[in-house]
């Protein structure tokens, strides 16, 4: 019952109820953005959502138009000059995430699931193994399983191995910890900075600056 109508149910609602909350929010925060830097306050990503699906996930715009082409390339670590003042903000209290209500609203997204990764990174989608590819059998969250376990700091294979993990034990009450451990997550902004060993494969860091 769950996993084939309340949970979806229960993103509508809530996607909606949180778009009416913090719209006024999001106004301010795009115009802080748009202040902050040139460039547009919101950007898109192609990412890899259920069953393979490409979607357009959003975010606001934390970096200086075009960083993908400046600096040290396409990622973000800790300390990069390329992220704005306030996308510094923005990335430390997760609020660049916002725009992603409309993603689960839309149906691209849910609350809770595995973060959907670019559509070609870690690697495209015909190079994952046919256990890998079941974490598509969900659609992908603004939260997750991988995200509470280690968030930035996990290595592609594990996250995947979690996000499997994830598709087959997902339910009410798994759904309403990884909540609670996100919301520990972000007050401490824990595991909120790409590693040594995670920095050349990060899905979330990736920041196609000034696509619109």
């Amino acid at each position: 019952m769950y996993r084939i109508f309340l949970k979806r149910f229960l993103d509508v609602v809530f996607s909606f109820l949180f778009i009416s909350i913090f719209l006024l929010p999001m106004l301010i925060i795009g115009i802080l953005v748009k202040i902050d830097s040139k460039g547009p306050a919101l950007f898109k990503q192609q990412r890899l959502g259920k069953d393979g699906k490409v979607f357009s996930m959003y975010k606001f715009r934390s970096m200086q138009l075009n960083a993908e082409h400046t600096g040290s390339g396409v990622y973000s670590g800790k300390g990069d000059s390329r992220v704005t003042r306030v996308g510094r903000i923005l990335r430390a209290t997760s609020l660049d995430e916002l725009p992603q209500f409309f993603n689960i609203l839309l149906g691209d997204m849910s609350f809770i699931g595995p973060r959907p990764p670019l559509t070609y990174h870690p690697w495209p989608l015909e190079k994952y193994s046919a256990e890998q590819r079941r974490m598509f059998e969900v659609r992908p969250g603004i939260t997750g399983w991988a995200q509470v376990n280690g968030r930035k700091g996990v290595e592609w294979n594990k996250r995947i191995q979690l996000n499997v993990w994830y598709v087959d034990h997902r339910s009410f009450l798994l759904d309403v910890k990884i909540l609670f451990m996100t919301v520990f997550k972000v007050l401490s902004n824990a595991d909120n900075v790409n590693t040594d060993a995670t920095a050349g494969n990060p899905n979330e860091e990736k920041e196609e600056s000034g696509v619109k």
